[in-house]
């Protein structure tokens, strides 16, 4: 009867040892459809999921940061041709986006419309100055109008030069330069974001994700068009992606991540770089790859970004996109900070320049599992042309055209310690629970279920033997 007890209970305890495995190897799969679900449901954008609370609020604090380019040798420019030699001032910073999303509009089409109000509130403890710091640097409407003007035309541009007493170089405060000023030659208000504070960006349409968790924050319309009218291109008028606010939950590190970003007025596509731990928080970051901006030899999907022959040199200049088309004809052109990824041309005709590829590059870092980006810095380079003219006098000396930098800023953000914190609470600290759970139960079925089984085994072992020797021990005593 004991040995009975003994073998029924090690039996039991595997069997129970090997359920308690299952169990736990169930819950792994089972375990990750539920964390699975709950995320999609929570990212999904509508009134009382966390995207929403996130989303349509203004949510964390986005600094941007300006640096701007001071001329050092304007006269021997003006009166020697000589390359113009800068020196970086900065940053100036304001903290901008702290205004939510306005005119929200749920859309039977599974889509969301809002629009973007834009402001500016100067940092001083986050600046390296004030607003009033005065910088030298191109002169915005003899570089613009030199640009916009036919060469016949350059004749009655000298006149209005001379007699609104303008040069090509300008000293401007800070505030000036960034938010706008009266500007003696063209009798307007010019500044390198005027009008800024009271605009709005948008509006946007985007998919809210409840039909499909695939297609969230994915954006169907800006300014009520489904594609760009800058570039004249199928491809490169396409609007793809993500506001890169956020993406589709559960990304793919093989698979790159498409945004669509007003500023530089089309998409672009980031790649992954590397996993690292952010306030405790696992993330991918992924950013843009130099052929993002390489010129149509490199990339031949850039030909039809390249609109102008003689700043691009046939299109075989690197690092600059011309913006002319999509900013009211303003003649800008946008760049990595520092010509970060350009053509070498551009480091010699303005001196002092060193891209730095951790200081210049743009950057998201995503939580891999819910889409949320949670830290980006956004950097670009605002830059205008100026090149040799016959008629105007400031420009007579200017030997070839030149791609000058006025600015670059970095916009960025970080999710705080608090938000950090309730992210962790919400949703990895249960993930992680649910994780040590399965391999805790794994991990003591399969050790519950080999104990019993070696056991079992050692026990009916031990009694073989004790029943051979007390069978040859009788036999012995019966003979």
């Amino acid at each position: 009867m004991g040995c009975c007890n003994w073998r029924c209970g090690l039996i039991t305890g595997a069997v129970f040892g090997a359920l308690v495995a299952i169990l736990g190897g169930v819950l792994i799969p089972v375990g990750d459809i539920l964390i699975e679900s709950v995320v999609e449901t929570e990212a999904v954008i509508e009134p009382g999921t966390t995207a929403y609370d996130n989303w349509a609020a203004a949510g964390v604090v986005v600094y941007r940061q300006f640096w701007f380019f001071d001329v050092q040798n304007p006269i021997e420019v003006l009166n020697y041709g000589t390359s113009p030699v800068v020196i970086e001032r900065g940053p100036y910073t304001y903290k901008t986006r702290y205004l939510p999303k306005d005119n929200i509009m749920f859309n039977p089409n599974m889509t969301v419309s809002f629009v973007l109000p834009l402001g500016a509130i100067f940092e001083p403890s986050m600046s390296a100055g004030s607003e009033e710091d005065k910088i030298t640097s191109l002169n915005l409407a003899v570089a613009g109008a030199y640009s916009l003007a036919p060469e016949q035309f350059h004749g009655l541009l000298e006149t209005l030069i001379r007699m609104s007493n303008s040069s090509l170089f300008q000293r401007r405060t800070v505030k000036e330069l960034l938010w706008g000023y009266h500007d003696p030659l063209l009798k307007s208000t010019l500044g390198l974001f005027a009008p800024y504070n009271g605009t709005f960006d948008g509006p946007y349409n985007v998919f809210t994700g409840k039909d499909d968790i695939s297609k969230v924050g994915i954006i169907d319309r800006w300014k009520g068009e489904r594609k760009l009218s800058f570039w004249n291109d199928p491809y490169c008028d396409m609007i793809n992606g993500t506001d890169a606010s956020a993406f589709a939950p559960g990304l793919d590190k093989k698979k790159p991540l498409y945004f669509f970003s007003s500023d530089i007025c089309r998409s672009v596509s980031a790649s992954y770089e590397r996993s690292y731990s952010l306030k405790d928080i696992e993330v991918y970051r992924y950013g843009l790859l130099p052929s993002t901006l390489a010129s149509p030899i490199d990339n031949p999907d850039n030909r039809c970004f390249c609109r102008n022959f003689k700043t691009t040199k046939n299109c075989t200049m690197a690092g600059v996109l011309d913006l002319s088309s999509c900013q009211e004809g303003r003649p800008i052109y946008m760049s990595l900070p520092h010509f970060l990824h350009g053509s070498p041309s551009l480091l010699t005709d303005v001196l002092g320049l060193s891209p730095n590829e951790e200081h210049h590059s743009t950057y998201l870092d995503v939580e891999p599992n819910t889409g949320f980006t949670l830290k980006f810095a956004k950097r670009i380079q605002v830059n205008m042309m100026y090149g040799p003219s016959d008629k105007i006098t400031v420009l007579k000396k200017v030997k070839d055209y030149t791609i000058f930098p006025l600015v670059w800023m970095n916009e960025t953000a970080e999710l705080d310690d608090q938000t950090a914190d309730l992210f962790k609470e919400e949703l990895v600290s249960r993930m992680e629970m649910l994780d040590i759970i399965q391999w805790v139960l794994l991990g003591t079925g399969t050790g519950i279920f080999v104990l019993c089984l070696v056991s079992y085994v050692v026990v009916r072992c031990c009694q073989t033997k004790t029943k051979t020797k007390t069978k040859t021990k009788t036999k012995n005593m019966l003979a």
